[in-house]
């Protein structure tokens, strides 16, 4: 029987990735996982290493968890700096490649900002010519989908509100290649009062409305440090910020993310912490 919203973490890789990552996901009864496959903060694209591909590759079969990989945290494709743009494009198609290498379903990047009022106008036609070629060339090769994660706001973001990815969505022909990733804590940076009663089941509906019901491939839940509409994206612990459990239970029951694979990207030195994320949200489910 296949499992119904599987929950995991974002998993170390330091050391090696399957020698890392296996141990890390059978200690927090993870049931998918994400991973870097680049430095989080870099423009380094590094090759790999093969033998710990198949192994990471051979592990996640064996074990029947769909895996995930989060591009660099500095890939923007509306950046009014067109090195930064050429080293996005250059980062996800690396990423791109790397997911095939080690079977990964999808890579998630952030959706990206024009940074400056200036550049506002012209960020979403430079999105859809930076964009479009990967997306044609992902799906001519059968390569993983890229997911697009809505920002926590600010800085002229492309999109951080759901109803940001109808025109991010527009931009690129509504592409099928391209899938929506969301994230609580950006969710409720950008304004969504995921806390009251309701709240989390409203913005989830708005998400499907905006983007049709078969374009959320993935959730990442993470509770919040920081007031709604913040800005900031400071995750805490499940059930310790200020999103709270309750909403975290509308999450894993609306019926929008059956089947959605969930993230925990909680705060977490050592797989313990993320061990009780994930016992926790599995309560909910």
């Amino acid at each position: 029987m296949l499992l119904d919203r599987r929950i995991g973490s974002h998993t170390k890789t330091s050391g090696g990735l399957a020698k890392a990552a296996l141990p890390y996901v059978d200690a927090a009864g993870s049931e998918t996982l994400q991973v870097y496959v680049s430095n989080s903060r870099g423009w380094a694209l590094p090759p790999g290493d093969p033998k710990q591909d198949t192994l990471f590759r051979d592990g996640i079969g064996e074990r029947g968890l769909p895996a995930y990989i989060h591009a660099s945290l500095l890939v923007n494709l509306g950046s009014p700096t067109e090195l930064t743009v050429e080293r996005s494009v250059a980062t996800l198609a690396h990423s791109l490649e790397r997911g095939r290498a080690i079977g990964a379903s999808a890579v998630v990047y952030h959706a990206g900002s024009a940074v400056d009022a200036e550049h506002e106008a012209k960020a979403l036609h430079q999105l859809r010519e930076a964009l479009l070629p990967l997306l044609d060339d992902a799906a001519a090769r059968g390569l993983p989908k890229l997911l697009v994660e809505p920002s926590a706001g600010g800085g002229r973001s492309l999109a951080s509100k759901v109803q940001d990815l109808g025109p991010y969505l527009a931009a690129v022909e509504r592409h099928p290649w391209l899938g929506v990733c969301f994230d609580t804590c950006h969710a409720w940076a950008a304004g969504h009062d995921l806390a009251t009663p309701g709240g989390m089941t409203a913005t989830l509906d708005a998400l499907i409305a905006t983007v049709g019901p078969d374009r959320l491939l993935l959730i990442h839940a993470n509770d919040s440090k920081d007031e709604c509409g913040s800005t900031r994206d400071r995750h805490e612990t499940i059930g310790q910020g200020r999103i709270g459990t309750a909403a975290f239970a509308e999450l894993m029951t609306h019926p929008a993310t059956a089947g959605i694979p969930v993230i925990v990207e909680t705060p977490s030195v050592e797989h313990e912490g993320h061990a009780a994320d994930i016992a926790l949200l599995k309560s909910l489910r």
